[in-house]
This record gives structure tokens, C-alpha cells and sequence, in this order.
């Protein structure tokens, strides 16, 4: 240990053995050795600077929303961005004439972004409604759900690069997305750290709603010749997104999870006749979303529940770790599960996926400390 005491450094102070638990929606986790706040660019680079001086590894933390942290903690830097200002009727606005630009502090709230927007009659993230974290995590894993990404409206990211020290602008087309990736989590792993995304929306579009859920919710309201507004859409979409455990609400069990747990994998098209045969069924009733060339995308829910792991799934009844009653794809944290619970079932069902049909799942949240 290099020092014993919270760190007063010029505008920060460095915290010590912090459990991080209380900082992740999985309310999971051990203590990060040092762990500091930063409001500010400049309370960047300086907690930066004391990592470096102190040589210790640094982990970016927003909303906690998509991270699974190791029952160790982390014996390094996490640095909370909590960067401002943090009030959607204070973001700096930018319209022409056929562009409505926002820029976007990370620290914001991103359902109090995706509200704000939508409240302005503004299309292109209402289908993004509920997902919790922050603005600067998203497009780190291209967030999508319900048939839009983050990606369809990222403008530029400005971001903080550990090789130079200085602040640098991406365009969209720098950053290299693609379903749940980005070079944020691929190839420039742990070089940048978001400090401000640009948003850039069309005064003329409107609501495009291509997921199920959402097409029947509004099939009378559109079938009498009246669309959906964006608020509608958010309004709706957050009532699914609770109905299926997915939306945080204090006091719910089924909230305590990092969201899907596993992303849907994108396979060969062939693979369908081989889970066909699995499954002794036409492979023509097995639901898919094109995916590129000779490529399908499966959801991978489906998948779980057609190997044995349906809603309330646990290994044994008194497990802390189990799948959500409300939604096959999310793993939550049932009272006082360990990091340790999570992964076992984990590494359970990621088994039986493959034995059954030959399909690898990744996880999605990201591990810290393991």
C-alpha cells in the first residue's frame, strides 16, 4: 500500500477500499482499492496522473448498469464519471436544417437524456427508454434494444486519450460500431475514456417501431391513423421493459441484474437446421433477425429456455443466483449472491447451450477484477 489515508489531491480526493457493490445494479462486488469522483476534465487528467504516479491500473465507472464485479474488487483506480452539467435543460443545443444536435456530458443520466428528447417530440432513442447508466457508457457498447442502437444517432465522442493526455473528437464513423461493439470495448480497449457524446437527430423522422412488443401495444392506435409520438414510445417501452424485469424500480428482486445477461448470438444461417434437428422441429419456427451475409442473428433467450433454463431457473432452491421470473435473459442477484454465484450459473448455462446446439453465448456485462 502506497498510502494509508484519502488522497486531497488539487480539485479531487482519492478514496480508499470502497465496496463497489452499492455502485452496480447488480449490487455485487468487492472494494476497489482506491476510487475517486470526477466532475470535471480537469479532475480527469489530475486522477489520471495520481494512477500513473501510483501505478495502478484504472477502470472507467458510470452507472454500474452493465458490470459484473469480482467478489475480490479491484486492486486498482475505478474512476466514477460523474461529469456535468447533469440537468437535460442545460444541454447545449445545436439545430440546422436538417440536424438537431445535442451535446451530452457521460455523467448524464441516460433515461433522463432519452426523456428529455423524447419530451421534445424528437425521434431516434425512444426504444432506448429505461435502460440505466450513463450517457458517456453507451456508446461503449452500442446500447440497443427494441430495434434501435445508440450508434443510429452518435454524431462524434469526445473522449480522453491515456497514450497522448489530451482530449481528442471521434466521428461516428471512427468508432467502429457494430451490434454490442464498438473500438471502445474491441480494438482501443482501455485507451479512451468518454467525456461527452454528440447526438444528432432529423426533424423529420418519426417513431419506426419494428420490435413485437411494441407493433402490438400500438397496432389499434396506428390502425386508426394515429402514429405514436416519441413520448408514447418511451412511456411504453418502459412499461415492457418493467413487465420483464428489466426496468430498476427499489424493492423489485427481478431488477437486481447487469440487463441481458448474454448477447444474441450472430451465427451461420446453416446453424438453424442443426438446432432444428436438436429440437426435433422446423427449423422454419425457430425466430431469427438477419445478420450480414449467410448470417442470422438468434436471440438469445430463446436459446436458454429451449435448453433448460426457463424463467426462475436455479441450480438449487436456496441459490442466491438465478435466471429472472420476469425475463430468461437476465441474471439477478436473488438477495446476497456472490460474484462467485453469478458466474456458476453462468459457466452452467453456457455449457448446456453448447452441448445442445453448438452455439458458444458471450456474456455481456463487463468483468472487472477477475
Amino acid at each position: 500500500m502506497l498510502y494509508s489515508l484519502p488522497v486531497p489531491l488539487a480539485s479531487i480526493t482519492i478514496q480508499q477500499h470502497v465496496p463497489l457493490a452499492p455502485y452496480t445494479t447488480f449490487g455485487i462486488g468487492g472494494p476497489a482499492r482506491s476510487f475517486c469522483s470526477v466532475t470535471s476534465e480537469d479532475q480527469l487528467l489530475e486522477a489520471i496522473h495520481f494512477a500513473r504516479q501510483q501505478q495502478l491500473a484504472v477502470f472507467t465507472l458510470g452507472g454500474g448498469s452493465n458490470l459484473l464485479v469480482s467478489d475480490s474488487g479491484f486492486d486498482g483506480l475505478v474512476l466514477r464519471i460523474a461529469i456535468g452539467p447533469l440537468e437535460p435543460a442545460r444541454l447545449t443545443l445545436v439545430t440546422g436544417p436538417d440536424h438537431i444536435d445535442f451535446h451530452v456530458p457521460a455523467g448524464m443520466d441516460w433515461n433522463d437524456f432519452v426523456q428529455h428528447i423524447c419530451q421534445q417530440g424528437i425521434t431516434g432513442i425512444e426504444c432506448l427508454a429505461g435502460i440505466p447508466g450513463s450517457v458517456g457508457g453507451t456508446p461503449v457498447q452500442n446500447v440497443g434494444a427494441y430495434g434501435q442502437e445508440v450508434a443510429q444517432t452518435i454524431h462524434a465522442v469526445r473522449a480522453l486519450d491515456l497514450e497522448t493526455l489530451t482530449f481528442v473528437t471521434l466521428p461516428r464513423a471512427a468508432c467502429g460500431f457494430s451490434y454490442r461493439h464498438s473500438i471502445f470495448n474491441s480494438t482501443q480497449r482501455n485507451r479512451y475514456i468518454v467525456t461527452e457524446v454528440t447526438f444528432r437527430f432529423s426533424p423529420r423522422a418519426t417513431p419506426h417501431l419494428t420490435y413485437a412488443d411494441l407493433t402490438r401495444h400500438f397496432a389499434a392506435q396506428i390502425a386508426a391513423g394515429h402514429p405514436p409520438a416519441p413520448i408514447d414510445v418511451y412511456h411504453a417501452v418502459r412499461e415492457i421493459r418493467h413487465g420483464k424485469g428489466m426496468l430498476l424500480v427499489p424493492g423489485e428482486q427481478d431488477c437486481r441484474s447487469a440487463g441481458s445477461f448474454f448477447k444474441n448470438p450472430v451465427v451461420p444461417a446453416a446453424t438453424l437446421d442443426h438446432i432444428a434437428a436438436a429440437l426435433s422441429i422446423d427449423p422454419a419456427a425457430i425466430p431469427r433477425w438477419p445478420a450480414g451475409h449467410e448470417s442470422i442473428k438468434l436471440p438469445a433467450a430463446w436459446l436458454l429456455e429451449h435448453a433448460g433454463f426457463p424463467k426462475g431457473f436455479t441450480l438449487h432452491p436456496d441459490s442466491q443466483a438465478g435466471v429472472s421470473s420476469r425475463h430468461t435473459l437476465a441474471l439477478i442477484n436473488r438477495g446476497h449472491a456472490t460474484a462467485a454465484d453469478i458466474v456458476r450459473l453462468r459457466d452452467h448455462i453456457i455449457a448446456a447451450v453448447q452441448q445442445r446446439f453448438g452455439i458458444t453465448l458471450q456474456q455481456e456485462p463487463v468483468p472487472l477484477g477477475f
